[in-house]
């Protein structure tokens, strides 16, 4: 199955504001019927980048079957740490970035990788806030999310 999966991420005050993912996956089944799945959630405390990763992550554990997915994002945080293969480096060095320091969000990368293992996912970056209905959606569901009533707590480890 082919998904393709649009992803967001938002926070007010970054980096120490209240933040939130906003993900919308896609996919045609064997009858030609487009299904539409949506998820968001906010935090009290977060960054961009945590909610840029958190967007891509959930929508990956959402899938129940291995899919081939493209992931559609304007982050380029998380498009260029795999099409500039930098998670490689990061891998290969036991986590540590090309300035020899620890990659930050360390639990969120692990994170994703092992979502991404039943999938073939290649990522496309996309530029933010240039009218791609998708992403506007994506970007209205995270900046809702943010401003909610009921955040949950982002322990912020790396």
């Amino acid at each position: 199955m082919q998904v393709t999966l649009y992803s967001d991420g938002a926070a007010r005050g970054n980096p120490d504001g209240p933040g939130g993912y906003g993900c919308v996956l896609h996919y045609i089944d064997g009858k030609g019927q487009l299904h539409v799945r949506e998820f968001s959630a906010g935090f009290v405390k977060t960054t961009n980048n945590r909610m840029e990763l958190m967007a891509v992550i959930v929508g990956l554990e959402a899938l129940t079957k291995p899919c081939q997915v493209t992931v559609v994002s304007d982050s380029k945080y998380v498009t260029d740490a795999f099409n500039q293969h930098w998670i490689d480096g990061w891998l290969k060095n036991n986590w540590k970035n090309s300035a020899k320091k620890p990659v930050k969000n360390k639990s969120l990368w692990v994170r994703l990788l092992k979502a991404m293992e039943p999938h073939e996912v290649k990522f496309q970056w996309i530029k933010g806030h240039a009218g791609h209905p998708e992403n506007e959606r994506c970007d209205e569901l995270a900046t809702t999310a943010a401003d909610g009533e009921h955040l949950l707590v982002d322990s912020m480890e790396e």
